[in-house]
């Protein structure tokens, strides 16, 4: 047997205290791959948050200039590791090289870090707010150790030791434990490496990042259940994240899920009428983008009852059919689609075309398109709900607008959803009754584009009500606004000018951070008395 990778903690990669090993696989082939990985016990956990107070008490201290070196330089790093980044990706996760992992994900990770360390240097994201008559200040600082738990899709920009929660946790100066996904345990390692040898040449703490591999379940719970524990930034299957959630909501531990979701497209007659070609065209498109394993594809797609419709629906049957699937992640997302399919099959789904696994070396299903009426979908809207996470979508044909109210009125909550309308104004009136349901149960509304896309801006929600997300209040990308989920509310009530943290004295450092003064935002310096 191979020798068993080394887990990083304390500042050096030593042996893991494991109570067993796990392999990756090639999702292409089924073939396990030679790498082999440790199962950490408590004891991995327990070294790793000691290690992360130690590192979370040193950057309570340390600039924001050095927090900002250090993601500046393992960016720089990834750029010049990229060809061998994108390989192990590749192998682990069968998405493609380019465009996806060369071309996309790794620049987009790359961006997120540099956006994280220019924010850490401006000082905004911590909304220093000034109240000089009663002598009152107060900003958000760093919570504490934070465990990032990855998922198996992005297996650079939302990866536990190099994605946005990890960004947004170091920029806001808190230590990182990341625990790598299962699906891409040697993408993991190799990032590992680079954030650990940037953290050397920015000088912070050494215990500023660590990385365990997988833990067990009941560890899991504990470590973000742990009084040492500041935080935990979640992504993966519902099931594993309330597990989380519940240990960490009762130990009062903030805990940030994001979960599953559905994303809704609605495309409404006169779009159909318009444009239904390029409409199925773009639908297709979205729901095969990744083999269907975005958080964002649209799973389920409302459509008004026509003929129209029905050659609507078949362009997109035929579609499908002509386009090679492509594979899964893993086979236990092989296994979990399956099941998925089999529920809304149950609840009354038809197939279209798909609805199976091939068989054949690797994980592959089928791609596949459902369907039920919207009077089906009522009687069964949790069930007609299920998360397919693959290459599945459902289609919900509606008999006009009154079922269409119904149905949204109908739907759990979503990171996305859509509505596509006539660009003449045709739909106009149908939009303004659909509007405001669909606005209540997403984190982002789109009109006339499909939601697979996440841009990095300031503006982002990638976040919405439960279950997409644990919180309606915070969003997963977009910086500055990712920074707060990792922190507190720090109050000082007249405490002396010199005790106060920089951002909170009279003179606003280097004139950078916008604050709150007396109601204002402002750069300026606050007037001192007699100025």
């Amino acid at each position: 047997m191979s020798d068993v990778h080394p887990v990083l903690i304390a500042g050096e990669w030593r042996a893991a205290a494991s109570s067993g090993t796990f392999r990756g696989e090639n999702p292409a082939s089924g073939e396990a791959l030679p790498d082999v990985f440790p199962i950490s016990a408590w004891s991995d956990c327990d070294a790793a948050l000691d290690a992360a107070v130690e590192a979370a008490e040193a950057l309570r201290t340390t600039a924001p200039e050095t927090i900002a070196r250090f993601l500046t330089r393992f960016a720089e790093r990834l750029e010049v590791r990229a060809s061998e980044l994108v390989d192990a990706a590749h192998v682990e996760t069968g998405l493609a090289r380019k465009p996806r992992l060369a071309d996309v994900e790794l620049p987009r990770t790359t961006g997120q870090l540099r956006q994280g360390a220019a924010a850490a240097i401006e000082g905004s994201w911590s909304l220093p707010t000034i109240d000089t008559k009663l002598g009152i200040r107060s900003m958000l600082a760093p919570i504490g150790p934070v465990w990032v738990f990855g998922p198996n899709n992005f297996p650079f920009a939302f990866n536990s030791v190099s994605g946005g929660d990890f960004v947004a946790a170091i920029a806001s100066g808190n230590p990182v434990i990341a625990k790598a996904n299962s699906s891409h345990p040697n993408t993991t390692r190799l990032l590992g490496e680079e954030a650990f040898a940037a953290l050397r040449e920015s000088e912070l703490h050494p215990s500023t990042v660590q990385l365990l591999y997988r833990t067990s379940h009941d560890d899991g719970a504990r470590a973000v259940a742990d009084p040492r524990t500041g935080a935990t930034g979640y992504t993966g299957s519902r099931g594993a994240g309330l597990t989380l959630k519940a240990a960490a909501d009762a130990a009062g531990k903030p805990i940030y899920l994001e979960l599953s979701s559905v994303n809704p497209v609605v495309i409404l007659p006169g779009a159909i009428a318009e444009r239904g070609d390029a409409l199925a065209g773009e639908l297709v498109g979205s729901c095969l983008m990744g083999t269907g394993q975005f958080c964002t594809n649209p799973s389920l797609v409302v459509l008004f009852e026509s003929e129209q419709t029905e050659g609507f629906l078949e362009s997109i049957r035929q579609r499908l059919d002509a386009t090679p699937p492509t594979p899964l992640l893993s086979r236990a997302v092989a296994r979990s689609l399956g099941a998925s399919v089999a529920e809304l099959r149950r609840a009354g789904a038809e197939v279209v075309t798909g609805g199976s696994a091939i068989e054949g070396p690797g994980f592959h299903h089928a791609n596949t398109l459902l369907r039920v009426s919207g009077r089906q979908f009522l009687a069964e809207p949790h069930a007609l709900q299920t998360e397919a996470f693959g290459n599945v979508s459902l289609a919900v044909v509606v008999r006009g607008a009154d079922e269409a109210l119904a149905v949204l009125t109908h739907l759990e909550g979503n990171l996305t959803g859509c509505i596509y309308s006539d660009t003449r104004g045709a739909d106009d009136a149908v939009y303004a009754r659909l509007e405001a349901p669909l606005r209540q149960r997403v984190g982002r509304l789109l009109n006339d584009k499909m939601p697979t896309g996440v841009a990095v801006s300031p503006a982002m929600n990638h976040g919405g009500p439960y279950p997409s997300t644990g919180h309606p209040g915070f969003t997963a990308v977009g910086i500055p606004a990712s920074l707060r989920r990792f922190a507190a509310l720090h109050s000082y009530d007249n405490v002396r000018a010199a005790r106060l943290p920089a951002l909170l004295r009279d003179a606003n450092p280097g004139g950078r951070a916008w604050r709150l003064v007396d109601g204002q935002w402002t750069r300026a310096d606050v007037p001192t008395n007699g100025a």
